[in-house]
């Protein structure tokens, strides 16, 4: 089991309007904890997308399901989330997300 993993991240900018933005970290060591991880990507909350060879939702930016499961918790691992080798992540602002998510209307 390698420590050193491939992760993408979508910096979501707007729910809205599907407005996200994926960045490829290569090298990223599992076993640092989620804090470390956020504070090197920016201060914010993350939640799993897809794992590799997992299903993928239909919701283009990310699903707004599962979030006790998916949603990162502070004080444990990257590895300890269930975070492995080329995890898909979102990365965004969570005021943003429980407004989106309390009504789920999408623009263009």
């Amino acid at each position: 089991m390698s420590d050193q993993a491939v992760l993408t991240a979508r910096l979501v900018r707007s729910f809205e309007h599907r407005n996200f933005k994926p960045i490829v970290f290569i090298g990223v060591n599992l076993d640092q904890t989620v804090e470390d991880f956020i504070s090197f990507v920016k201060q914010d909350t993350m939640k799993v997308i897809h794992q590799a060879h997992g299903a993928k939702t239909n919701e283009l930016v990310m699903s707004l399901e599962d979030d006790e499961k998916l949603i990162l918790s502070g004080g444990c691992s990257l590895r300890a989330c269930g975070v492995a080798n080329e995890t898909e992540l979102a990365f965004f602002k969570m005021s943003d997300y429980e407004k989106f998510k309390a009504n789920p209307q999408t623009t263009w």
